[in-house]
């Protein structure tokens, strides 16, 4: 966006016709069925994990993405609440898939309540036309990335109560003072410079909003290598190749977490025009996760390889997951502030994931060990 950060945006829109909603029950599902058993229904005490909360008055609610990863649990627990959910996608995916384990009577339950809004988030006439019609009292904003794709929803609901929209830690200028917290300095060049813009669109243009930047999101149905990478190379019974020292510190956030996060700042005054980071409370070094993730799934001890990646020309594979760097921030201002407190412990979020997802042989992106070995090779030669 022209002007930077700073910049604010300014167009005028004019009113459209209406447009109807399908629901997505008439949408063509083609996704995984998963069978191991988890409780939905509501209960005075819940286990950990269980995915309830608290019912609130009912709003008509827009996600914006919703058919993976998070959008998938955080959709869940706003029926769960009582909520009018429509989910705005392009239609080329399913609108809604079963959670792993869940039962097909609950799923068909889910499935008949969610509305599907199809169309491109950057064909911004339609944008603007479709949701002028409808009027929604909130939106979640999963996944934009830019800010011109936010102010078309921002100009055609004037009424909107709230929009919660999902930022990045990567945000953050590199520092030398850990961990990083929500008054730190902001790197306007990073990759991630078009969340930061829409940020600050959100600011300038008066909006109740309230910005969330997570670290590295983990858990079922993760469509990122993260946990997954580490799976993969364990059940292969093969080293893990880990840049430099492998004493590099990070954090992961599990994703029911993050779902009950947003569901929290939901009606919420004191989220108003606040920004907060979510993600586990614990930070771990890239060592200390091989290791987790080896518990987690069973597996004896992991033999860690550690390299010097300026050694290696991989081309444009990546030979690792994460930022070969400290990179942690904060949760405690989620917690004073709003009461958000992750429930799942590190092994435990990774157990979970591994039991739902992995583990029944279930994942996003097939094995590729060839910059493994490539590090492997040369590290029998040296030795």
């Amino acid at each position: 966006m022209a002007g930077g950060v700073a910049a604010a945006v300014q167009h005028n829109f004019k009113s459209y016709p209406s447009v109807s909603l399908l629901s997505s029950s008439q949408s063509t599902f083609c996704g995984t069925k998963f069978i191991t058993s988890i409780q939905y229904k509501r209960k005075v005490c819940q286990p950990k994990g269980a995915l309830t909360v608290m019912a609130s008055s009912s709003k008509k609610i827009l996600i914006m993405g919703g058919t993976r990863f998070i959008g998938i649990f955080l959709s869940r627990l706003l029926v769960e609440e009582g909520h009018q959910v429509t989910l705005f996608t392009r239609g080329k995916a399913p609108v809604t898939q079963p959670l792993p384990g869940e039962a097909d009577e609950a799923y068909n339950a889910f499935k008949s309540k969610i509305l599907h809004l199809k169309g491109d988030r950057k064909d911004y006439d339609f944008v603007r036309t479709s949701l002028a019609a409808e009027g929604f009292d909130v939106v979640y904003d999963i996944n934009g990335r830019e800010a011109e794709e936010v102010e078309p929803i921002i100009d055609a609901l004037p009424n909107l109560e709230q929009y919660i929209y999902c930022s990045s830690a990567g945000v953050y200028l590199k520092s030398d003072l850990l961990p990083h917290r929500e008054v730190d300095a902001v790197d306007p060049k990073s990759r991630h410079k078009g969340k930061l813009e829409t940020e600050a669109l959100l600011e300038s243009k008066g909006v109740n909003y309230t910005s969330i930047r997570p670290v590295y999101i983990y858990g079922p149905l993760n469509y990122n290598p993260v946990e997954e990478w580490f799976f993969h190379r364990l059940k292969a019974g093969r080293p893990i190749p880990i840049p430099n020292s492998g004493l590099q510190v990070t954090q992961l956030g599990h994703v029911k977490d993050l779902a009950k996060a947003f569901i929290k700042i939901l009606g919420n005054e004191k989220a108003s025009k606040q920004v907060y980071n979510i993600a586990g409370d614990r930070y771990v070094t890239f060592d200390g996760l091989a290791r987790a993730c080896a518990k987690a799934g069973g597996f004896p001890e992991p033999e860690i390889i550690h390299y010097n990646p300026k050694e290696f020309d991989f081309g444009k594979k990546k030979a690792f997951p994460f930022r070969d760097q400290h990179f942690f921030a904060s949760v405690e201002k989620a917690k004073e502030e709003l009461g958000i407190v992750p429930e799942y412990g590190l092994v435990e979020g990774l157990t979970d994931s591994y039991n739902l997802d992995f583990g029944r042989g279930t994942f996003r992106k097939e094995a590729d060990f060839s910059t493994d070995d490539i590090i492997l090779g040369k590290s029998l030669v040296l030795s």
